[in-house]
């Protein structure tokens, strides 16, 4: 399976002429019905050997992980290892092989490596941190990690690393807002549902740079909004109490008509992510309702029915659905990614 980043790279490398990928990009569109943008193409595997290389990673890191974290004096090197060694396997594994899935893991690895070793070396150091020391703490950590990130970027362009490093600056933030003001605590999934926009943002930044998603641009724009989609979501269905009490009937017509406005930004900007996030709060939501109407035993069936043809529904008219709700945006509709190409035009 290759991606349009991966044929992008092959018009660049002069292994495939611009006029053949556009003739294969062409060629899928018509096969398919609906422009190569619809597809949210990413690649996940190149290949079974992506999977037995991965066991294998996440073996070597948790040993190393267990051997550095025991020795009692510096259970800080135990993240130093992870980080060291995953820096080290990247050079292999993402430089030269260009494995999808290892190289995912080896940059969590490596970024989650360096933040573990900081925070363990900072306990180490000053075991009995205020609230206030522990939040600037925590800043400095979540700085690092992004330091971490854009280094890594800068010498393996991994597009999922712009993401974490785009999670570890609202960290950052989320840091130093709580040191300055203790009481903003209080107002966490506020506070985590703006920086979901702020990263939603920058994520929309990166797609409108690459409309037609035929570079490594519109694969980081695609991490970026699998990052900012939780962050909008949840806070959301949170301050609803959705889990905290009896879902009423108003409550749970507030969530799907959350859920459909969820439906029609995924529609406009192409992308799923919202979807998937708000997903679980639908169903809970739907069971609600249904318990309230007397299907007790059959509210898990029932939903599952409603939700998952009415989701299979707007995959197999994804594109005409789509074709509309950017129709009716006007120009800025035309900044969006197309809803049609020369080939299925």
């Amino acid at each position: 399976m290759y991606s349009e980043s991966d044929i992008d790279g092959a018009v660049t490398a002069g292994a495939l002429s611009p006029e053949a990928a556009r003739g294969l990009r062409n060629h899928i569109a018509r096969t398919r019905a609906a422009p190569a943008v619809d597809e949210e193409s990413f690649r996940l595997l190149t290949g079974f050997n992506d999977v037995f290389v991965s066991i294998a990673i996440v073996l070597l890191l948790a040993a190393l992980l267990q051997i550095g974290t025991s020795i009692d004096v510096a259970r800080w090197l135990g993240g130093a290892a992870v980080a060291g060694a995953a820096w080290l396997l990247a050079g292999y594994f993402t430089a030269r092989r260009r494995m999808a899935l290892p190289s995912i893991l080896l940059l969590l690895a490596f970024v989650g490596g360096v933040a573990a070793a900081l925070a363990g070396l900072i306990e180490a150091i000053e075991p009995d941190l205020s609230e206030r020391g522990g939040a600037l703490a925590a800043a400095g950590v979540a700085l690092v990690a992004a330091g971490a990130a854009w280094a890594h970027w800068r010498r393996f362009a991994v597009p999922i690393t712009v993401a974490a490093g785009a999670v570890a600056a609202v960290g950052v933030v989320a840091g130093l807002v709580t040191a300055a003001v203790p009481d903003a605590v209080a107002a966490i999934w506020q506070l985590l549902f703006v920086a979901g926009l702020g990263v939603f943002a920058v994520a929309m930044r990166w797609d409108l740079s690459d409309r037609e998603r035929r570079t490594r641009r519109a694969d980081v724009a695609f991490w970026l909004h699998l990052a900012a989609a939780p962050m909008i979501a949840h806070p959301i269905f949170k301050l609803l109490g959705i889990f905290d009490r009896e879902v009423t009937v108003a409550v749970a017509l507030v969530v799907l008509s959350l859920y459909f406005l969820f439906a029609v930004i995924a529609l406009a900007i192409d992308r799923r992510a919202l979807l998937v996030s708000g997903l679980g709060y639908v169903l809970y939501a739907m069971i609600a309702l249904f318990r309230t109407a007397g299907a007790v035993e059959l509210s898990w069936a029932l939903t599952a029915f409603v939700i998952g043809s009415a989701l299979l529904t707007l995959s197999a008219f994804w594109h005409p659905t789509r074709a509309r709700v950017v129709s009716m945006l006007g120009d800025l509709g035309r900044r969006l990614p197309p809803t049609a190409t020369p080939a299925a035009a």
